[in-house]
C-alpha cells in the first residue's frame, strides 16, 4: 500500500538527498572525471528518475510531530548553507582558475554546482530567513548575498508572503505570462518592493543599524572581489554566471509555484487571506527530500514558521497539484508554449476563465 503522502519524510532522507551532491561536486572540482559526471547526473537526471520510478516510502508519524522543534532540521540547514558558502569559491577556482580540468569538465562542474546552488542551497537559505533566530536568518541572507541576490531575503518575507497571488506581488506569475518576461519583471520588482518595504520598516524602528540593502550590496561586492582574487576577471565572470544560474532557478520556482493563481478581492477592496489554493504543490518524494520539502508550498505559505520536515501535502481537493516533479516543471517552463499547453488543464480547475488571450494560444 502506498503510504499517505501528507506525512513528513524521514529526517535522514532530507540529509542524504540534499547533501550527497556536495562531496561529488567537491571531488569533481579537485579530480574531475567520473565525480563530475556523478554530480551532474545526480542533479539533472537521477532526481527525476527516482521521483518517477520509486514510490514514496515515507513512514507514518505521530500527529504531534508537527509540534516538534526538529533540532536536526536546523543543523541540516546550517550544513547546507555553510557547504554552499564554501563550494561557491571552490567551483569558481576550478572553472576559471588553474585547476587542470578540461573544458568539458569545467562545463559539467558549472551546471552541477549551479543546479545544487539553485535547487538545494536556495531552499535551505529560504528556510533560514524564516527562522526567528538572528544568527540563522543572517546565514540564510549570506547565501543569497553570495549569489548576488541578497534582496530576496527582504522581498520574500516582506512582500511575497504578504501579497502572493495578487497583482501587488512581483513574484507571482500571471496566467499566460512566459517565464522570460516574468523573470525580468520579478527581478526588478522584488528588488524595488523589497527596498521599499525595508525602508518603511526601518522608519518605524529606532536604532535599526545599517539598511539591509547596504549590507546586501556590500556583501555582493565583497563576493566579486573574492572572485577577482581567486581567478582574476574570468573568476568574476564565472561567479556572476553561477549566481545567474542559481537566480534563474529561484525565479523558476516562484514562477511555477504560483503560476496563474489569484486571490479573490472582496467588495470592500480587501484580498481574501492567503490559503492552500494559492500555491502549486508536487507529491514527488525524492525532489521533496532534496529540496527540503519546498514542493509542499501551500502549507509553507499557510504556516511560514512550520519547520520543513513537518510541512504537509494538502489533498488534491484542497490545493493545486502539479503532475510533474518540481525540477521537471521548471525545465518545462523554459519553453513558454509547451508550459502553457501543459499547465492549461490543471490551471482551469483553479482559474476557470483565462486571464488573457495568451493563455489560450497554442
Amino acid at each position: 500500500m502506498r503510504p499517505d503522502p501528507t506525512h513528513p519524510l524521514p529526517p535522514a532522507a532530507f540529509a542524504l538527498a540534499s547533501l550527497l551532491p556536495l562531496p561529488l561536486i567537491g571531488l569533481g572540482a579537485l579530480q574531475g572525471g567520473a565525480w563530475l559526471w556523478a554530480a551532474f547526473l545526480y542533479m539533472a537526471v537521477l532526481t527525476i528518475l527516482l521521483d518517477q520510478l520509486i514510490p514514496m516510502t515515507a513512514s507514518p508519524v505521530e500527529a504531534t510531530m508537527e509540534k516538534a522543534e526538529f533540532p536536526a532540521a536546523d543543523l541540516l540547514l546550517v550544513s547546507v548553507a555553510l557547504g554552499q558558502l564554501a563550494a561557491l569559491p571552490v567551483a569558481v577556482w576550478a572553472i576559471a582558475g588553474d585547476s587542470g580540468l578540461a573544458t568539458g569538465e569545467r562545463v559539467l562542474l558549472f551546471f552541477a554546482a549551479g543546479f545544487w546552488f539553485g535547487q538545494v542551497a536556495h531552499p535551505a537559505a529560504h528556510e533560514l530567513i524564516h527562522r526567528p533566530k538572528r544568527e540563522l536568518f543572517r546565514l540564510g541572507a549570506a547565501v543569497y548575498v553570495s549569489l548576488l541576490f541578497g534582496q530576496h531575503a527582504s522581498a520574500h518575507r516582506l512582500v511575497h508572503h504578504r501579497h502572493v497571488a495578487s497583482p501587488l506581488d512581483p513574484n507571482t506569475a500571471r496566467a499566460g505570462e512566459g517565464f522570460y518576461r516574468f523573470a525580468q519583471r520579478a527581478w526588478r520588482g522584488s528588488f524595488a518592493e523589497g527596498l521599499r518595504a525595508e525602508t518603511a520598516r526601518r522608519a518605524q524602528v529606532q536604532g535599526s543599524g545599517l539598511h539591509p540593502y547596504t549590507v546586501y550590496l556590500a556583501g555582493s561586492l565583497a563576493a566579486l572581489l573574492l572572485a577577482l582574487a581567486i581567478a582574476g576577471l574570468p573568476g568574476v565572470l564565472v561567479w556572476v554566471g553561477l549566481a545567474m544560474h542559481a537566480q534563474s532557478q529561484i525565479l523558476l520556482s516562484d514562477y511555477v509555484q504560483h503560476y496563474g493563481l489569484t486571490r479573490t478581492r472582496h467588495p470592500d477592496g480587501r484580498l481574501e487571506p492567503v490559503g492552500l489554493r494559492h500555491s502549486w504543490n508536487t507529491a514527488h518524494w525524492f525532489s521533496s527530500a532534496m529540496m527540503l520539502n519546498a514542493p509542499r508550498h501551500s502549507d509553507h505559505h499557510a504556516n511560514p514558521s512550520r519547520p520543513f520536515p513537518a510541512l504537509r501535502l494538502p489533498d488534491e481537493e484542497e490545493a493545486p497539484r502539479l503532475p510533474w516533479p518540481l525540477p521537471l516543471a521548471c525545465a518545462m517552463a523554459l519553453m513558454p508554449s509547451l508550459w502553457r499547453r501543459a499547465i492549461r488543464p490543471y490551471l482551469a480547475r483553479w482559474r476557470p476563465a483565462p486571464a488573457s488571450p495568451q493563455d489560450t494560444a497554442p
